[in-house]
C-alpha cells in the first residue's frame, strides 16, 4: 500500500514538473499566450497549492513580456499609419484586456517564498479599444461602401457583404450597415432557375418531379446560391439548371421458377438393440437399450421469384444565361429493382430447412406499376441530384 502511494506521489510530481517545464519553454520561445493559458489552467484548479507556486511566477513573467510586446507592436502599427492595420490594432487592445479579465478573478496570487503578491500592471484599455473600434468601423464602412458602389463582379458584392457583416459584429447598429449588408447580399447572389426536361417516351410521375424540385427538403446550405423551381418575374437569373431525363428503361414482369429436391433422414420412433442371437441388449443398469429408427423423407420444393427493374438515366446541365453556354454537365442515373420470392412444395415438408419453410407462407404479389417503378428509382435520384448541387460551384 505504501509502495503504491509512493509511486502515485512520484507520478503526480513528474506530471507537475512536466507542466511547469512546458510553460517555461513557451515563455522562452515567445509563445506567451500559451504560457499564460497553461498557468491559468493550473492555478484555476488550486491557486494556493504549494506545487503551483512556480506557475504564479511564470504567469507574472509571461503577462509582463506579452504586454510589452503587444504594446510595442501596436505602437509600430499606429506609427505606420496604414488603415489596413486598424483591425490588428483593435484586436491587439481587445486581447490585452481579455488576458487581464482572465487573471483578475484569481487575484490575489501569493508568492510564499518572497512574502508578496504577484504583480500585474493592469491598464484600462477601454478608451483605446473604443477609439480603435471607431476608426476601424469608419474604414470598414467606407471600404465596403466603395466596393458596393463600384462593384463589377458578384465577388465584389460578396466582399462588401463580408466587410459589412464583420462591421456589424464588432459595432452593431453602426450607420445603415444592416441595410447595406442586405443590399450587398442580394446583389451577390447567384440565381438559378431549374427546368426539368423529359426526352424519354415514358411519363415522369408528377410527385417525383415535385420532389426533385422541392429544394427546401434538400437541406442545402449555400450562402450565395438560390435555386428557384418556380421562376419569379422580377428576378434576373444567372444560370439555368436543366435536369434532363434521357432514358427510362423498364423490364418486363418476370416470374422465374426453380425446383429443388430435398432429402433428409429423420427420427421415426425407435427399436430395441439386439445381439447376434436376437436377444435384447441391456446397459449396466439393466435397462434395455433403445436405438433411434431413421426414415428418409423427400420433398420437391418450388421457388418462384418475381422480378421487375427500372433504370432512369439523364444528366444535369448548368447553362450560363448571359453567354448561353453550358458551364458544366453531370451524368445522373438510378435503378430500382423489385424482387419478391415465394414458394410451394410437393412431398414431405420435414425435409426442408427452416429458411425454405418460411418461404412457404408467402404468396405472389401484384407487380408495381411502371409509374411506381420510376418513382422508386427517383428516390435515389434525389440524393444524387443533391450531391451534384452541393459539389457544383459557380465561382
Amino acid at each position: 500500500m505504501k509502495k503504491a502511494l509512493l509511486i502515485c506521489t512520484v507520478m503526480v510530481f513528474l506530471i507537475s514538473c512536466g507542466g511547469v517545464k512546458r510553460t517555461q519553454e513557451a515563455i522562452n520561445t515567445g509563445n506567451y499566450n500559451q504560457a499564460i493559458s497553461k498557468a491559468l489552467k493550473n492555478l484555476s484548479e488550486n491557486k494556493t497549492k504549494k506545487g503551483h507556486q512556480r506557475y504564479i511566477l511564470l504567469l507574472e513573467e509571461a503577462f509582463q513580456k506579452n504586454a510589452e510586446r503587444e504594446l510595442q507592436h501596436i505602437a509600430f502599427l499606429q506609427k505606420e499609419g496604414n488603415p489596413a492595420n486598424l483591425e490588428a490594432i483593435f484586436k491587439g487592445y481587445s486581447h490585452l484586456k481579455s488576458i487581464q479579465q482572465r487573471i483578475r478573478p484569481l487575484l490575489p496570487l501569493r508568492i510564499y517564498d518572497e512574502g508578496r503578491d504577484a504583480y500585474f500592471d493592469f491598464r484600462n484599455y477601454d478608451n483605446d479599444i473604443l477609439a480603435a473600434k471607431t476608426e476601424l468601423s469608419d474604414y470598414l464602412y467606407a471600404n465596403a461602401n466603395d466596393l458596393l458602389t463600384n462593384a463589377t463582379y458578384k465577388q465584389d458584392y460578396r466582399r462588401a457583404y463580408d466587410d459589412f457583416k464583420y462591421l456589424d459584429e464588432i459595432n452593431p447598429g453602426y450607420s445603415d450597415t444592416k441595410l447595406k449588408m442586405e443590399e450587398a447580399y442580394e446583389k451577390g447572389l447567384d440565381y438559378v432557375r431549374v427546368h426539368v426536361i423529359n426526352d424519354t417516351e415514358q411519363i415522369i410521375p408528377e410527385r417525383l418531379e415535385d420532389e426533385l424540385l422541392n429544394f427546401n427538403t434538400f437541406g442545402l446550405n449555400d450562402l450565395w446560391t438560390q435555386y428557384h423551381a418556380n421562376p419569379l418575374k422580377n428576378v434576373k437569373y444567372d444560370y439555368e439548371m436543366q435536369v434532363a431525363f434521357r432514358d427510362i428503361l423498364i423490364s418486363p414482369e418476370q416470374i422465374s421458377e426453380q425446383q429443388i429436391i430435398k432429402e433428409k433422414q429423420i427420427k421415426d420412433g425407435y427399436t430395441y438393440l439386439e445381439d447376434a442371437n436376437g436377444n435384447l441388449v441391456k446397459d449396466s443398469l439393466g435397462n434395455e437399450i433403445k436405438v433411434d429408427r431413421l426414415k428418409t423423407v423427400r420433398c420437391n420444393f418450388y421457388q418462384f421469384t418475381q422480378h421487375k427493374a427500372a433504370q432512369v438515366t439523364g444528366n444535369v446541365r448548368y447553362i450560363d444565361l448571359q453567354t448561353k453556354q453550358a458551364v458544366n454537365s453531370y451524368p445522373i442515373s438510378s435503378e430500382f429493382v423489385f424482387e419478391h420470392v415465394y414458394a410451394n412444395y410437393d412431398g414431405d415438408k420435414r425435409a426442408l430447412e427452416s429458411n425454405l419453410v418460411n418461404l412457404l407462407t408467402l404468396r405472389a404479389v401484384p407487380f408495381p406499376s411502371n409509374e411506381q417503378m420510376v418513382y422508386d428509382a427517383g428516390e435515389d435520384l434525389k440524393a444524387r441530384l443533391k450531391d451534384i448541387i452541393i459539389r457544383h460551384k459557380f465561382n
